[in-house]
């Protein structure tokens, strides 16, 4: 048994919501996958994705989420936690939004919705883990008032490591 209460799984903010993902999620998450440029994954491994997500989601009690535009009804990315480099005590928060929405302050309200249901777990700090050249996330990490911790060098390049109490 956790010593954290289980996160919510249903967020609503004033333009978004965050909320458990669905078989229907499959196509428009492989179109989000295929921006990072690195080719497009399958309808098919993406649903067996999806099922792994719900699957962890219960167990953990901690869950990335579809995010949708509440006006428009589009899925626009995901925002959540998850224990990528981290651990279930102190997870990440992630996410990722198609770029047609960048720069509309949707990835910041997301995920502040998101460290709101953090802070209702229980849980006493968050980790965010995001490549140096991203400055457009940094961003919105600082404006949640996360702060570096330090850097690490991965295949991919730098990794900046960002932390944010939670109490």
């Amino acid at each position: 048994m956790s010593a954290y209460k289980t996160m919510s799984f249903h967020l609503e903010t004033e333009r978004l919501i965050l909320r458990p993902w669905a078989e229907s999620d499959a196509a428009e998450f492989c179109a989000l996958l295929a921006e990072r440029g690195k080719g497009t994954p399958t309808v098919e491994h993406i649903r067996t994705a999806i099922g792994k997500l719900l699957a962890g989601t219960a167990a953990t009690g901690i869950a990335l989420l579809p995010v949708q535009r509440r006006d428009e009804g589009d899925f626009i990315g995901y925002c959540g936690l998850i224990t990528g480099r981290t651990t279930l005590e102190e997870p990440e928060i992630a996410y990722e939004l198609f770029q047609r929405v960048h720069g509309h302050g949707y990835a910041t309200e997301a995920a502040g919705a998101v460290l709101d249901a953090a802070v209702a777990t229980g849980r006493k700090r968050l980790w965010s883990t995001v490549g140096t050249w991203n400055t457009p996330s940094l961003r919105v990490l600082e404006k949640l008032g996360f702060e570096r911790d330090h850097v690490s060098t991965e295949d991919s390049g730098e990794v900046a490591w960002l932390t944010r109490s939670l109490t």
